[in-house]
């Protein structure tokens, strides 16, 4: 029997998360980016009314979708999506014309100067290609992420998937997001 072709996702756990910030530092760290921008990044919520305020922090970062907005739009296929689900930028491509940036629902991505290219999330391909996972995941002190192959029925991703409840971001949008939040 032929295996199945990998398809990398993510369950992210925020009930989890610490806000510590591990994630966008191993990040930068691992892809050199620079201390204005992040690829993935802390949504920070204050709901209630004083005295009765409650803050929660949510890990985000690129969906990795299905069917990307910003590879249709990309003029030049800089932007273009693996097969093995992960959504990746030619920088030797990208015109720096930010089309994929508008067309992301997610803002994932971010425009270097230094470079005149647009970046994002990658789930660290060149960690992959040696076996690692992602950086975020690996840095994180509460596991908030899990990342794994969608056709493997026995990743811990499937198993987390196939038992717990779980809601996708803007899945209004049409473009498949890949990153499943744990509810």
């Amino acid at each position: 029997m032929a295996t199945r072709p990998k398809r990398y996702a993510m369950v992210v756990d925020s009930k989890k998360c610490l806000n510590c910030k591990a994630c966008v530092v191993a990040c930068r760290a691992e892809n050199s980016v620079p201390l204005d921008y992040s690829r993935p990044w802390m949504n920070e919520e204050t709901r209630g009314v004083w005295p009765r305020l409650m803050a929660s922090s949510h890990p985000e970062q690129c969906h990795q979708c299905a069917h990307p907005a910003c590879v249709r739009v990309c003029p030049t296929g800089a932007s273009y999506h693996r097969p093995d689900g992960i959504v990746v930028v030619n920088q030797d491509d990208c015109v720096g014309c930010r089309y994929c940036m508008i067309a992301c629902p997610y803002d994932a991505r971010f425009f270097r100067q230094d470079k005149g290219v647009v970046e994002k999330c990658d789930f660290c391909v060149q960690r992959l290609g040696r076996g690692q996972v992602p950086a975020c995941v690996e840095t994180c002190p509460s596991k908030v992420r899990v990342f794994g192959d969608l056709n493997d029925p026995g990743s811990k991703l499937s198993e987390l998937l196939s038992t717990r409840e779980y809601r996708l971001k803007k899945p209004e949008a049409g473009t498949g997001p890949q990153i499943y939040y744990l509810i």
